[in-house]
């Protein structure tokens, strides 16, 4: 267990440069274990604990898995042999349902524990299974894990995805890779990540079409090979220092950065009154002293990000004005406000739909992580706050967030990691 000690009251300032995207990473590393011939080669992967948790899955399965430097990832899955995941890690982390996918196009067979991940609202696996069941495979729940079987090969056909999930979208489009036919993915979702995943595939020899709009063609071949890829920055880290710098009254640059992959935060935030400079890889905040408050809706991409949701409330409660923040893809995510409110944040919660009035101090006291995004938030408050603020529960914040303390403490912050 760990905390962040944070001593608030500092503008920030300087350059920061962001990770490999996770929500990235995550996919990609599953589908590069689809190869069976040659060894895979990820750049720009960034070292989350749920990074590492998949790769020690996947060493489990028969896949060899090194690092070959810091953010440099090899996988070579030519002895790919097991369907059975390691429950204990599998339970863990949601991006497991991938290996469901993976198992089931390469060997036929798969017997995944049931995902953990955030408690942030429900996010089903029925829509996984829906598609894997429409593929031709047999699914069923039992002893916890989600298991499945094929005779054969999966079968290409049309599926109509539910609520446009991202996650199914990415597992169909692995399962289809090496399915019988063609795989027709309606209502997907449209994140850039969907898009990086398939432009991966697409460099192992796949055939995947439309990435990026709401109709996928999964064309499916005999085989795949390995290749050299290099994740896209993660657009949520980066935002997350964007907003680190605007609640601080700083002025931050983020680098490794797709500014077209932030577009909608970018415009909020000009609206909230931060000036916003950009080039082709770097992001410039430069925040007043005190921001206006703007409504915000969460939406699936080009939305409003539901990830960047929590630290844009904590930007606001220190906002002038009264700000309405409506949450639309997951409920239950206004979990950490009561960990805000603590910070002295006047916030009030209807089901899925925050009013933020902002206040003209917020003061330090301890408070509780309890997923990614909302400990984020707290962190990016406790910037701000009077006093000492102390973060518990940085094991959440590390799923999503490499070095955080080192970065922001680079950028003219007071904080330590106490263990």
């Amino acid at each position: 267990m760990a905390q962040f000690v944070i001593e608030g009251g500092r503008a920030l300032a300087g350059d920061v440069a962001v990770e490999g995207s996770k929500n990235s990473a995550l996919p990609i590393i599953v589908a590069a274990a689809l190869a069976e011939e040659g060894t895979t080669v990820l750049e720009n992967v960034p070292r989350y604990t749920d990074i590492l948790d998949l790769c020690e899955i996947l060493r489990g399965l028969g896949v060899g898995v090194e690092w070959q430097s810091a953010n440099r990832l090899a996988v070579d899955a030519r002895e790919l042999n097991h369907y059975q995941a390691r429950y204990d890690l599998a339970k863990k982390l949601r991006g497991s349902t991938y290996l469901v996918g993976l198992l089931l196009a390469r060997l036929g067979q798969a017997d995944v524990a049931f995902p953990g991940g955030c408690q942030i609202g429900s996010r089903p696996v029925n829509f996984h299974i829906q598609g894997f069941q429409a593929l031709g495979a047999d699914m069923r729940l039992e002893h916890g894990s989600i298991q499945g079987i094929i005779d054969g090969r999966l079968k290409g056909t049309r599926v109509y995805i539910e609520r446009a999930s991202f996650g199914t979208t990415l597992n169909l489009m692995i399962a289809g890779s090496l399915a019988d036919g063609t795989t027709i993915l309606e209502n997907a979702a449209m994140e850039p990540e969907i898009v990086d995943v398939a432009n991966f595939l697409n460099a192992m020899g796949g055939r995947v079409r439309g990435a990026g709009t709401n109709l996928v063609r999964v064309e499916g071949v005999r085989q795949l090979k390995g290749t050299h890829h290099e994740i896209i920055p993660d657009r949520l880290e980066a935002g997350t220092y964007l907003l680190a710098g605007a609640i601080s009254g700083g002025v931050v640059t983020v680098g490794n950065v797709i500014p077209e992959h932030l577009r909608t935060v970018l415009l909020k935030l000009s609206q909230a009154g931060a000036q916003i400079e950009e080039d082709m890889d770097w992001i410039r905040i430069i925040s007043p002293p005190k921001l206006k408050a703007v409504d915000i809706e969460t939406l699936p991409h080009p939305g409003f990000p539901t990830d960047l949701h929590p630290q844009m409330v904590s930007m606001l409660a220190v906002a002038e004005g009264v700000a309405v923040v409506q949450e639309t893809v997951f409920e239950n995510r206004f979990g950490y406000t009561h960990e805000l409110v603590r910070l002295g944040a006047d916030i009030k919660v209807d089901r899925e739909t925050g009013i933020i009035r902002g206040v003209d101090r917020l003061t330090g006291a301890p408070v509780q992580a309890q997923d990614i995004r909302g400990g984020a938030a707290l962190v990016l408050a406790a910037l701000r706050a009077e006093g000492t603020t102390q973060v518990d529960g940085v094991e959440y914040i590390d799923r999503g967030y490499h070095g955080m303390e080192e970065k922001l403490a680079s950028l003219g912050a007071v904080i330590e990691r106490q263990d």
